[in-house]
């Protein structure tokens, strides 16, 4: 029993860091409308960023307050300008073709202008060991879950209580009415993708320390993530927390119990087992989004 809480806590721990990738699926899907398969990679950017920024000496919280900066120009304002405004149009199928050929690009960018090597990345919370039951707990996992119950639910909060969260869903839901109902559609659209880009930053900040900063690491975070906000619910941002846990815990389980070659692709078969049996996902909703 012991062993099994050991896994269950540390797979808390992954799964929030999934949740967190996960919840920029959910929120671009339900305020803008689209889906950015980007995701993995607009956390490596952040990550890298903020490896930049330390060399130059700037402590590691300074660090990420001037790459969230950079990231809401870029991942924010630059890509919803070059990629979103000019596909946004023509439906959500050519922004998803964009955004896999702009991951494919940023990942072989950065390794033959960069480096193809894994950097270490400092630990926000530290390496302090608690144990509680025989069960052993760092502080970076406490940190980790703790983070991403917090954002997660204030992003639900921000979406569904406050009137700017509500005019991004109506703008999601149709541009058009939006429009006519004096909300200026560009502008919350871009707040979608500002946010997200902030999220990713986040996500970078707690990740990193265990994947390293390294070019292909969105690549793997960005699958897992997905298969995530699937699972949870697309059109639930707290379905992205459920989906990133369950995620999290049954790759521990699976490598400790079955074998460690099937780890990666247990997010694959919950996936599966959901759309066929509740294609909306554990908490996602079968009616339309309303505002």
């Amino acid at each position: 029993m012991t062993d099994f809480l050991q896994l269950f806590f540390s797979g808390l721990s992954t799964g929030s860091i999934y949740a967190l990738a996960a919840l920029g699926f959910t929120l671009l899907w339900q305020a803008a409308g689209t889906i950015n398969f980007a995701q993995g990679e607009f956390v490596m950017l952040p990550a890298f960023a903020m490896l930049g920024f330390m060399h130059l000496g700037a402590p590691l919280l300074v660090s990420l307050g001037l790459t969230m900066v950079v990231a809401v120009a870029v991942l924010g304002w630059a890509f919803k300008r070059s990629v979103v405004d000019p596909l946004f149009k023509f439906g959500m199928m050519p922004i998803v073709v964009a955004t896999i050929g702009l991951s494919i690009v940023m990942r072989n960018s950065l390794r033959a202008g960069y480096s193809a090597e894994a950097h270490p990345f400092p630990a926000l919370f530290g390496d302090t060991l608690f144990n509680v039951g025989g069960v052993t707990v760092t502080m970076g996992d406490i940190g980790t879950l703790v983070c991403a119950l917090v954002i997660v639910f204030a992003v639900q909060a921000f979406i569904s209580k406050t009137v700017t969260g509500r005019a991004m869903q109506a703008v999601a839901q149709n541009t058009e009415s939006a429009s006519v109902l004096g909300i200026n559609v560009p502008r919350m659209i871009f707040y979608t993708f500002a946010i997200n880009a902030v999220l990713a930053c986040m996500a970078a900040l707690l990740v990193t320390p265990t994947y390293l900063a390294k070019f292909d690491m969105g690549e793997s975070l960005g699958t897992k993530a997905f298969f995530a906000a699937i699972i949870g619910g697309f059109n639930n941002s707290r379905g992205a927390l459920l989906g990133g846990l369950i995620v999290g815990v049954s790759e521990n389980l699976a490598a400790a119990y079955i074998s460690p070659s099937y780890k990666d692709a247990v997010a694959l078969v919950i996936f599966m087992v959901v759309i066929l049996f509740k294609p909306q996902g554990l908490l996602g909703k079968k009616e339309e989004r309303k505002v």
